[in-house]
């Protein structure tokens, strides 16, 4: 049997805003910040601890990425389908590189773990 432990987030760096990550904010600051636990952005295969505060924002997936939301609750609209799910703690997805996707965070921040490959 699998037990699973509540994670802590560890202390995470400020990286700026999603904008300076490649995104367009539509509402709210959207301060992004991070850790990596394997790779970096340079390395094909990366992963770590995402955060980001209340807002809306658009991105096109620049890798395909498997995230686990560990605090908050946001919701993934893929924009050329029209599908949308919300996520909160404990749950996950699956976005593949070049999705378009609507990022709404519902709560004043929004903390994921995610693997992502180019």
């Amino acid at each position: 049997m699998l037990t699973l432990t509540p994670t802590i987030v560890p202390n995470l760096d400020s990286w700026g805003t999603v904008a300076d990550l490649g995104s367009v904010i539509l509402e709210g600051e959207a301060k992004a910040f991070g850790a990596f636990t394997h790779g970096n952005p340079e390395t094909p295969v990366s992963g770590g601890y995402f955060a980001v505060t209340q807002s809306q924002f658009r991105m096109v997936y620049p890798f395909t990425e498997h995230a686990i939301v560990l605090e908050g609750e946001v919701t993934l609209t893929n924009e050329a389908t029209g599908a949308s799910h919300t996520y909160k703690a404990g749950e996950g997805w699956m976005i593949e590189k070049g999705t378009p996707v609507l990022w709404t965070v519902h709560t004043p921040r929004m903390v994921k773990h995610y693997m992502a490959a180019v």
